[in-house]
């Protein structure tokens, strides 16, 4: 049995076979999976777990060079848009759990944002009930 990082063997397979500009998309209980793109279901009841406590854990597990949010969620969930804030910009660098936590933090409708998770390696599910609480996390490279 592993004795760190992420247990859930099918995420820490999708995270160990990224390459640079591969990307994974953490999704409320609500966004659609599109057909052929692999679906790690986290949902055990509304809420559990959280869009926020799945984050944090590949966040601490991942090099992440770019997160993409759908614009809605700046008016529509402004809890999680400050969370995604909070945690990948530089301001935050002294206070996060997470190493390296910088990242470019770019923007699209929520229609655009369904439309690229098409090309998703994979999309991991989690019981979040609140809206556009999701997000495009690009892989980075740990070197150079």
């Amino acid at each position: 049995m592993k004795k760190h990082g992420i247990l859930n063997s099918h995420i820490s397979k999708i995270l160990t076979d990224l390459g640079h500009t591969d990307f994974i998309v953490v999704a409320d209980a609500g966004l659609p999976v599109p057909e052929g793109v692999t679906k790690i279901d986290l949902a055990l009841k509304l809420g559990v777990p959280s869009f926020q406590d799945v984050v944090d854990v590949i966040a601490a597990d991942m090099v992440i060079e770019k997160v993409t949010l759908a614009e809605e969620i700046k008016q529509e969930n402004k809890p999680a848009f400050q969370y995604i804030m909070n945690t990948f910009t530089e301001e935050q660098l002294e206070h996060s759990q997470i190493p390296e936590p910088t990242a470019v933090i770019e923007f699209c409708s929520h229609e655009q944002f369904k439309e690229l998770t098409r090309q998703a390696k994979a999309v991991i599910r989690t019981g979040e009930a609140t809206p556009f609480a999701n997000c495009i996390l690009q892989a980075g490279v740990h070197f150079g």
